[in-house]
């Protein structure tokens, strides 16, 4: 049978020499290749301290976002859970009553946001399908917790400080600072 490409090569069968066989030119090579290592820039980011530099399109924790008066820009229209491949959004909306024009901006209001984070996959379609800009993915990382309910997150969880009672949070939330 004939091989289909003519990349085949001869094996060489000949017997090892005396140096090939006690291997010292093989293990002199490898410790150069170590002590090389111990001079170079240690990969290693000490991370509490020291923050390693992101992508511009990192995708962190989600926030929900408000607006420039505090009210919630959520209008509960579900695109978000509807774009989630990973079906990691869950919502019920609620209409907004007399006199809480202060707290949300239209009519109809998410009563209950979650993320299931353990689901969620971070690739941002939410962000993209949302008409409002009012759930975006921020810079933060994602939490390590050994406890699973720790990681769906509410409505108040994901809220944005707010504006108006709360400036400086705000501002920090947003990357203003």
């Amino acid at each position: 049978m004939q091989a289909l490409t003519n990349r085949a090569q001869a094996v060489n069968r000949a017997p090892m020499t005396f140096w090939e066989r006690i291997y010292l030119v093989n293990i002199f090579k490898g410790m150069l290749i170590t002590f090389s290592h111990i001079f170079k820039k240690k990969p290693t980011i000490q991370y509490p301290e020291q923050k390693r530099p992101f992508s511009p399109v990192f995708r962190g924790l989600h926030v929900l976002n408000r607006d420039e008066q505090g009210r919630e820009r959520c209008t509960a229209c579900g695109l978000c859970a509807v774009a989630c491949p990973a079906e990691a959004i869950t919502m019920e909306a609620a209409e907004r009553l007399p006199g809480e024009e202060n707290l949300y901006r239209e009519e109809k209001y998410a009563a209950r946001y979650e993320i299931n984070m353990l689901r969620c996959i971070f690739c941002g379609l939410c962000e993209e399908a949302c008409p409002k800009d009012a759930i975006y993915l921020s810079e933060t990382f994602a939490p390590a917790n050994f406890n699973r309910s720790t990681f769906i997150y509410s409505k108040k969880d994901l809220l944005i400080p707010n504006p108006v009672t709360e400036p400086e949070a705000y501002a920090k939330a947003k990357g203003l600072n």
